[in-house]
């Protein structure tokens, strides 16, 4: 079917809007699953009080002690996202989801349980506590195996022409088997390489070219187009993909659609698309969240400096027995702005660990102290930063600062990666939680992947996400 001078013609079988609206996305699967755990969770407390004759009051319950359930909940949707029941590289994969639900359920029973002048009052029969925690992971994890088996059928599954079958094509793709949950059905790529027609790209083959576009369209009752191609699209290639809108048909550029699936930027494929990686709308920039965020710093690090209080005289102690030197450890780091500030830690390594200038910290480094290893791994050779927080160099969650004779070079390397400085850095963060410390420029790559993403999407909600997820590392001693 040939190209009118317009664009394309109506396909046969279609109306001016497409039926891509009727299928199921990734956002609204999870917010579908969201609303399944609200109703699961409320129903395992209801069920566990139920077992106890003086609550036996049926859904009036809820009404006469809404506060019980909305306690439980507050508690489980945090958790939930911290152990990440709603990422999208776990959902739809039974095992994997169901790991995550028992942490949660497990954890969030004990919080709930641990609150004695706002949950029920404990049951004379103790056996009566494995109730709640034995509701909870039943309920929940049927909710989200339920979930998975109906978004598993043909009908939620979005039939999908990846356009560019190059390094973005292909990690998109590799991107959307591992992580898309089954949501984006890849038919094939569309590409205008020659040399690539009808030959299989990592095991998906190549369909066509920009001509055949709407002929593939039609064939194959294509619902979604990724653009995956990092140069600007000319006129003639924008006038296919304005018809395609016309028609109702979802186009998702491909540094969007890797953004969602992995909370991460992906700098080297964005080429033109230079605004998807910038936040040029920061969201730190706004007055109220700005005063949020340093208002919650000061908060904690008022809680901090209690526990820091307690824990200094063994600390230091540790530290001076394990090897005989100063306690404190001072780098200059870059802060918010580009402008240099001296970070404060206890210290960790051997006193003369780098007299031959900086170097990479590694994980299991050699040249941390016994000591200093535990210090690592539970995140407590931090906790002297909480005095750059108070002083306002530091915020308790931003990216990680890293030292000024790294960023020269990294600066060089890497596209963006003085956008990290667009906020202040923190102890805790999200490129911190989801991939590690960087020991290297590799990991620096990824690591400026997840603090873009923290920078373009930072809100109090992600803070005690992240916050919680640090949590969870310091007690699993999941540092360096």
């Amino acid at each position: 079917m040939p190209l009118s001078g317009r664009g394309f013609p109506r396909l046969p079988g279609h109306t001016k809007k497409a039926k891509s609206s009727d299928k199921v996305k990734i956002a609204e699967r999870r917010s579908i699953l969201i609303a399944m755990d609200f109703i699961g969770v409320n129903a395992a407390l209801l069920f566990s009080l139920a077992l106890r004759p003086e609550y036996w009051l049926g859904p009036g319950l809820i009404f006469k002690h809404p506060h019980w359930f909305l306690i439980l909940v507050a508690v489980w949707f945090p958790l939930a996202y911290a152990f990440d029941c709603y990422d999208p590289k776990i959902v739809g994969r039974f095992s994997e989801t169901a790991k995550a639900r028992i942490k949660t359920g497990l954890v969030a029973s004990l919080i709930y349980l641990l609150i004695p002048f706002l949950t029920p009052p404990l049951p004379s029969s103790r056996l009566l506590f494995l109730s709640l925690p034995l509701f909870l992971l039943c309920l929940t994890i049927g909710v989200s195996g339920i979930c998975d088996l109906a978004h598993s059928r043909s009908f939620f599954r979005q039939r999908t022409l990846v356009i560019g079958a190059g390094r973005a094509g292909k990690e998109i793709a590799r991107v959307l088997r591992e992580q898309g949950g089954g949501v984006y059905d890849i038919v094939g790529f569309v590409d205008d390489d020659p040399a690539k027609k009808d030959a299989a790209v990592d095991g998906i083959k190549v369909l066509g070219d920009r001509y055949a576009l709407l002929d593939l369209i039609r064939k194959h009752q294509i619902k979604t187009l990724i653009l995956a191609i990092k140069r600007e699209v000319n006129d003639e290639f924008l006038q296919i993909l304005t018809d395609c809108l016309e028609l109702g048909f979802e186009i998702v550029p491909m540094p969007v659609l890797y953004e969602k699936l992995t909370g991460r930027v992906p700098i080297e494929h964005v080429g033109s698309q230079w605004r998807v990686a910038m936040p040029l709308q920061n969201p730190g920039d706004r007055l109220l969240w700005a005063a949020t965020k340093r208002l919650m710093d000061i908060v904690l690090v008022s809680l901090g400096f209690v526990c820091l209080a307690v824990a200094m005289p063994f600390i230091a102690a540790a530290i001076y027995i394990d090897s005989p030197g100063p306690i404190f450890y001072t780098q200059m780091r870059v802060g918010k702005g580009g402008r240099i500030f001296k970070a404060y830690k206890f210290r960790s390594m051997q006193p003369r660990a780098e007299n031959d200038g900086p170097v990479w910290a590694a994980r299991n480094d050699p040249r941390a102290t016994r000591v200093g290893r535990l210090l690592r791994k539970t995140h407590v050779d931090e906790f002297p930063q909480f005095w750059n927080i108070l002083k306002g160099e530091m915020s308790v969650v931003g990216p990680r600062s890293e030292r000024p004779e790294f960023v020269q070079e990294l600066a060089r390397e890497i596209p963006f990666y003085k956008v990290r400085h667009a906020v202040r850095p923190g102890m805790a963060g999200w490129g911190l939680v989801k991939q590690g410390y960087g020991g290297s420029k590799e990991e620096a790559v990824l690591k400026l992947q997840y603090d873009l993403y923290y920078i373009k999407h930072q809100s109090l909600w992600l803070d005690i996400v992240i916050l919680i997820k640090t949590i969870i590392d310091t007690l699993t001693f999941r540092g360096r």
